[in-house]
C-alpha cells in the first residue's frame, strides 16, 4: 500500500512539483494550500506524513502544526517543515516544537526523499 503524503504550501507550483516527484517515487499525494485546509485535510485523510510550509495565509505552518499536535486524531502524524526562510532561529523553533524535519527552499529532491524515507521507516 502506498504511503500518503499531505503537501501544504500556498504556492501551487511547489505543490505540483512535490506531488509529481513523490508520485514518481510511489507515494500517494494530497494537497492543501493554507493552514486551515491543512488541519481539515489531515483530519479527513489521515496522511502518513505532512510536508508543511511555514509562511502561508489562513494560519501559517506553525499554527497549523500546533493545532495538529493538539488533536488526538492528528497528533502523531510526522511533519517536515519546508520554508524559503531558513534562518537558524526558524529551524530551532520548529525542531523545539517537535517537528520531524526541516528542509529549505529551494530543496534538493534527493535530500527530501531520503528524509521522507527515513521518517516513514522505508
Amino acid at each position: 500500500m502506498k504511503k500518503k503524503i499531505l503537501i501544504v504550501d500556498d504556492e501551487t507550483q511547489i505543490v505540483r512539483l512535490l506531488s509529481s516527484r513523490l508520485q514518481i517515487n510511489n507515494y500517494e499525494t494530497i494537497s492543501a494550500y493554507d493552514g486551515y485546509q491543512c488541519v481539515q485535510t489531515a483530519k479527513e485523510e489521515k496522511p502518513d506524513l505532512i510536508l508543511l510550509d511555514i509562511k502561508m495565509p489562513m494560519g501559517g505552518g506553525i499554527k497549523a502544526f500546533e493545532t495538529l499536535r493538539n488533536n488526538t486524531s492528528t497528533e502523531m502524524i510526522p511533519v517536515i517543515f519546508i520554508t524559503a526562510f531558513p534562518s537558524i532561529d526558524v529551524k530551532k523553533q520548529v525542531i523545539d516544537i517537535g517537528a520531524n524535519g526541516f528542509i529549505s527552499k529551494p530543496f534538493d529532491s534527493e535530500e527530501l526523499l531520503k528524509k521522507i524515507h527515513s521518517i516513514l521507516g522505508l
